[in-house]
């Protein structure tokens, strides 16, 4: 065999200061790019946003232009779209019609087991915003309900909340006759008496008190679930930091909010062009806006998915509380 041939080690040469110093730049370079390229995010063209009336943060944001305001430089277009109600901004967010909405908890995750890619990151509100209205004076309990004509929406707090009435003494949804309507549409049809009962929704429930003599018959504030504001998976994977500034902005509105009850009343009255008693109704004794952060409402929101699942209308194999916690996401807030 031939033997191994000796190989010589040579020193490395030093480097000089100068590479040093241009490498140690070169590098930090390098980092700060990784890190602006980790962090820094581009700003979409438009972010499409509802409001609604039975959200009156989002009225305020609207009204003030704080969401324009705060992306201003980045040149994003604001576009406000209005929800009449939970079902429309699911819809609406199922449809890519836009990127954030505004529901009850509890019509989210109905949503979402339903296949819609949503998750609740905030809360705007835990309100009682819903009840059983009649004004027919034979209905003086739910279980009157039994034979008769209730207006609903479908996919709303309103309807999960008739629902779970209904399950209270033993009745179930074929033991009435639905008269499915929008939530402003169900109002009317109670007041010209086509129909026996309402499950309401403010402003319109308390326009319905106040001004045509409706009456709450049955009330419950705990299974009302929280207002959540809901981002379609898409974009809150697309645009995280962008998310985060609209809550963010959403908070701004929020405490505002708390601290000028009055200047929010009166940019309600503008809004919906309501009398001021139906608001102050519905503002200063039904609404509560101390709460944003989404866990709280995770229980409220869980209980009424339970409900649901105990009389039928949602299947008997689903996993709510897994899809609960798929559902509810504090990462943006």
């Amino acid at each position: 065999m031939s033997p191994t041939p000796h190989l010589t080690l040579r020193p490395a040469l030093a480097p000089s200061r100068r590479s040093v110093s241009l490498g140690l730049a070169m590098a930090m370079c390098g980092v700060f790019a990784g890190a602006g390229g980790a962090h820094a995010e581009a700003a979409p063209k438009d972010l499409r946003i509802d409001w609604a009336t039975y959200n009156p943060v989002s009225i305020v944001l609207k009204n003030q232009g704080l969401l324009e305001k705060e992306f201003a430089k980045d040149g994003t277009r604001i576009t406000w779209v209005q929800s009449a109600g939970s079902n429309k901004a699911l819809e609406f967010l199922n449809a890519g019609s836009i990127d954030l909405g505004s529901t009850a908890g509890a019509a989210a995750l109905v949503a979402k087991i339903n296949g819609n890619p949503i998750k609740s990151i905030y809360a705007y509100s835990r309100p009682e915003w819903t009840a059983l209205v009649t004004k027919n004076d034979a209905i003086k309990s739910v279980a009157d309900l039994k034979g008769k004509r209730v207006a609903v929406t479908r996919g709303t707090d309103p309807h999960i909340f008739l629902v779970r009435a209904l399950q209270s003494v033993g009745l179930t949804e074929k033991d009435v006759t639905l008269v499915l309507l929008q939530h402003a549409d169900g109002k009317s049809a109670l007041v010209r008496g086509d129909v026996d009962a309402w499950a309401g929704l403010d402003p319109m429930m308390a326009s319905a008190e106040i001004e045509e003599g409706a009456k709450l018959f049955f009330r419950n504030a705990a299974a009302n679930t929280w207002g959540v504001l809901n981002v379609s998976e898409e974009f809150a994977k697309k645009h995280p930091e962008t998310v985060k500034r609209v809550i963010k902005i959403y908070e701004q509105a929020r405490v505002w909010s708390i601290a000028n009850p009055d200047k929010l009343k009166a940019d309600f009255v503008a809004a919906t062009k309501l009398p001021a008693a139906v608001v102050a109704k519905q503002i200063d004794e039904r609404t509560a806006l101390k709460e944003s952060k989404i866990a709280p409402a995770r229980e409220a929101i869980l209980e009424a998915g339970l409900a649901l699942q105990k009389a039928g209308v949602i299947k008997a194999d689903v996993n709510v509380k897994g899809v609960v916690d798929s559902l509810l996401d504090s990462s943006f807030h």
